[in-house]
């Protein structure tokens, strides 16, 4: 809170004070632009790590609690197995319910792969049941045991090695939005520093002058705090209000496109993005602060 208060301080300032910095300029406009582009950019980065955690939840909540049986057997065979394999798992402590899945809606599920015109009923494809777990679950080796025995041409997945690399990539991903965000407010400090220090260094004849009539070195680095303060706002401001625009006008979420489509804020994290330009507004008042006390000692 007491950072926030001498943000909004310096930004208040003295209205006179801002003068001995020049308003426009190569550090005016360089400012204004690294503050705009590394805005604009968190707000892709800050969408990435968001939907990035969703899509991991996505994940996790489909396959789990969830198993699915494979029989592979002759045509003669399938519904007998089939018939027998679901009174196995009718009987499995764990099993809430068991279900052989009919040719259409295995077709619908080949059909990303090999057309919907793909002729189920006349191929040799695998029967499938669907499987719902309980909330304790069932045992899965011992399941597999029982149908090793009683039905010969079951397969068990139980989607274990499905989900934990999803999770684990979409977990991965998460972080490297955050990473990417924590670089690019080290780079946004970085530029406004160099910027800061080279604004400093082109008017030392004018802190020269400011001193020998009884400038103070924290009035004189108030001034450009201020200005860089106040410059590093606005174009934060512009570039996350181009970034969220940007986004809004992504595809939205849809099946068939997967990740690549319900990019976006939801809910309560449409407040994050508003939060960027007050962020870098506290970058470039802790970077400008330290680089002025900095050249100032150097200059003295």
């Amino acid at each position: 809170m007491s950072v926030m208060t001498s943000i909004v301080s310096a930004c208040r300032g003295d209205s006179q004070a801002h003068r001995i910095v020049p308003p426009t300029g190569f550090t005016a406009r360089l400012t204004v632009f690294s503050a705009a582009t590394m805005s604009f950019l968190t707000v892709f980065a800050l969408t990435l790590s968001l939907a990035s955690g969703r899509l991991g939840q996505r994940w996790g909540d489909e396959l789990a609690q969830t198993a699915t049986l494979r029989i592979s057997a002759p045509g003669d065979q399938s519904v007998a197995q089939t018939k027998a394999a679901l009174q196995v798992l009718d009987s499995t402590p764990g099993v809430a319910s068991a279900r052989a899945l009919s040719a259409k809606e295995q077709r619908v599920l080949l059909a990303p792969w090999f057309g919907p015109d793909l002729p189920v009923d006349s191929l040799p494809i695998p029967q499938l049941i669907e499987i719902k777990e309980t909330v304790d679950g069932f045992d899965a080796a011992g399941l597999r045991l029982r149908l090793q025995a009683e039905v010969p041409g079951a397969v068990l997945d139980d989607h274990t090695r499905w989900r934990a690399p999803l999770e684990r990539a979409a977990e991965r991903l998460k972080v490297l939005g955050w990473v990417s965000i924590l670089l690019i407010g080290t780079t946004t400090a970085a530029i406004i520093t160099l910027a800061a220090n080279a604004a400093l260094a082109a008017n030392a004849q004018v802190i020269a002058v400011l001193r020998l009539i009884g400038a103070q070195d924290s009035y004189i680095a108030l001034a450009f705090v201020r200005r860089f303060t106040l410059r590093a706002l606005l174009g934060a401001g512009l570039g996350t209000t181009l970034g969220i625009f940007a986004v809004m006008v992504l595809p939205a979420a849809q099946e068939e496109g997967g990740f690549l489509t319900g990019l976006g804020f939801e809910g309560i994290n449409w407040i994050l993005p508003f939060l960027i330009p007050p962020l870098a507004a506290l970058v470039a008042y802790m970077a400008t602060g330290a680089a002025a006390r900095k050249t100032l000692s150097e200059l003295a």
